[in-house]
């Protein structure tokens, strides 16, 4: 057992170009709740998560006092460019899920594709984060290995 003492991840952070609208997008269709929206006055600290759920994501606006404006433009480009990593997120109807953010005009990047591992399909946010929604299968770590191996 290690000695650090960490004990939990308690936030993430999620670049984004407008709170306003990543706080629309993510609580009206992705079903997230607000947990912090705080004025610091140097930023805003706006925190939101999946109910039940310790784990939040902080929308974090790309410039704020961590980046000069040279280095908030090439964060602004890779954001939107979708290269800043993504989220991972779990569904217990994914086919049902995919039809409402369908229905409401997220821009889908896959339609759900059956994997060893489950169900997935991929969104973008309005910024260019990637978002892919799964439902698991009951494969075992094993099974999924072995899958991907009889493919390559």
């Amino acid at each position: 057992m290690s000695s650090n003492h960490i004990t939990s991840l308690h936030i993430r952070s999620v670049p984004v170009l407008d709170q306003g609208e990543a706080l629309d997008f993510y609580t009206t269709h992705l079903g997230f709740e607000v947990r912090d929206d705080l004025d610091l006055g140097f930023m805003r600290w706006l925190t939101i998560g999946v109910p039940g759920q310790d784990t939040s994501l902080l929308l974090e606006l790309v410039g704020g006092p961590q980046h000069d404006e040279a280095t908030a433009a090439q964060v602004r480009e890779l954001v939107t460019k979708g290269a800043l990593g993504g989220l991972f997120l779990v569904s217990d109807d994914v086919h049902a899920t995919y039809a409402a953010l369908v229905e409401a005009g997220v821009e889908v990047t896959q339609e759900p594709v059956e994997q060893p591992y489950g169900t997935d399909f991929g969104i973008r946010d309005p910024f260019g984060n990637h978002v892919r929604v799964s439902q698991f299968s009951t494969a075992s770590p094993e099974d999924i290995e072995q899958a991907y191996a009889d493919h390559s």
